[in-house]
């Protein structure tokens, strides 16, 4: 709440420096009419109005009642100056009364917005406006005559002290609403980010976990048991760490583990891949040549969701073997897995499935990539991923 309070009260200190400035120099076009008002009474309240100025602008800096004082002071006498000394002699004529409306309805009453806010200075608003609208009044009646001044000043108090009034309720109210959309902002962050961990960990869960009791709901057919104890104790190697509280580097265990660095080389780990695949039965044939650097996290979502599709090649397509062809260009690297299976219709894949979803598709979006399948019954299968570099 203080810092609402400090940004309402310099909003109203700007507006009363702003229109009690505009209201001053206002003011100076008419003390040059020819004829308007007389000299003895321009040299008189032009250093007034001067004085007025930098009080004005000191008002807009800090909203001191010393500042307030000498505008509503200065501003009297101004007005008393201008009417008393033209009475004395011929009464007001139009410029004069323009000059005490002008004085009185804009130079003086700048002075509301800063006085609209608390009781104390409530009360100065209230004795402030008594003191213009006594000294207008004075003056007009000793002249006899119109009711323009007293018009302007009347209208220029109840324009400036009801927009003070207005700015001081809008302010913290926007502010405070300001807030609200920041927390609600927060709270969707927050929510996203717990979003995506848990999208991450059921992941990480379906691909080994899950994947090793797969294995065993299917007694380890075509797995050795050494090739499934091993992948067991990794699995095990990861629950113990997760259960301590810790996070795999990065965010993956066993065979998935790659080195915490700004980049990665590609055919440094693509043999481990191959190693892991061949303890469990299928056979892979790497083909393209070459150093491809990647970073490390685009690197490890791109080897991960590769394994995926060859899990599921060993799992579903009734071959032992799969083709891997690797190749990139400036901006891409892109991998093609295929297999001369039995094939599946793609309209055919329920919906509820996420496995390729989850731990294919949206693992390479998350790094900027993508992956695309083309299958027929019979046909085989052939997916491509694809990796910014």
């Amino acid at each position: 709440m203080p810092r609402i309070a400090k940004e309402r009260d310099r909003v109203l200190r700007r507006a009363a420096r702003a229109t009690g400035a505009a209201g001053s120099i206002a003011t100076l076009p008419y003390l040059a009419v020819p004829n308007g008002v007389r000299l003895p009474v321009i040299l008189a309240v032009l250093p007034l109005i001067m004085v007025i100025l930098g009080c004005q602008y000191l008002l807009g800096r800090n909203g001191a009642m010393r500042w307030v004082l000498p505008v509503v002071v200065l501003g009297t006498a101004v007005i008393l100056i201008v009417g008393l000394m033209s009475t004395a002699q011929v009464g007001l004529n139009l410029v004069e009364e323009a000059v005490i409306g002008s004085v009185g309805g804009a130079v003086v009453s700048c002075v509301a917005p800063v006085l609209v806010v608390g009781p104390r200075r409530q009360i100065g608003l209230f004795a402030t406006f008594g003191v213009t609208v006594a000294a207008v009044s004075l003056v007009t009646i000793s002249a006899g005559g119109s009711v323009l001044p007293l018009a302007l000043t009347m209208s220029g108090w109840a324009a400036l002290s009801l927009g003070g009034w207005w700015i001081a309720q809008s302010v913290p109210r926007a502010l405070e609403r300001i807030a609200a959309i920041g927390r609600a902002h927060q709270a969707e962050r927050h929510a996203s980010e717990l979003e995506a961990q848990r999208r991450q960990g059921a992941r990480l869960l379906h691909d080994t976990v899950l994947a090793t009791l797969t294995l065993l709901a299917h007694s380890g057919v075509g797995v050795t048991p050494a090739a499934l104890r091993q992948q067991s104790g990794e699995d095990a190697q990861l629950l113990r760490q997760l259960r301590l509280g810790g996070l795999p580097t990065p965010s993956r265990s066993g065979i998935y583990t790659l080195e915490p660095a700004s980049v990665g080389t590609l055919g440094s780990t693509l043999a481990s891949v191959k190693q892991r695949f061949g303890r469990m039965g299928l056979d892979v044939d790497w083909h393209g040549s070459g150093q491809v650097l990647l970073p490390s996290e685009v690197l490890d979502s791109f080897l991960l969701a590769l394994g995926e599709c060859l899990e599921n090649v060993r799992r579903h397509s009734g071959v032992s073997r799969a083709d891997v062809t690797i190749s990139d260009d400036d901006v891409t690297v892109r991998a093609m897995v295929t297999d001369a299976g039995i094939g599946f219709d793609l309209t055919a894949v329920s919906t509820e499935r996420l496995g390729f979803a989850e731990s294919v598709v949206a693992r390479l979006r998350d790094v900027g990539g993508n992956a695309r399948v083309f299958s027929s019954p019979g046909a085989g299968t052939t997916v491509v991923l694809e990796v910014p570099k």
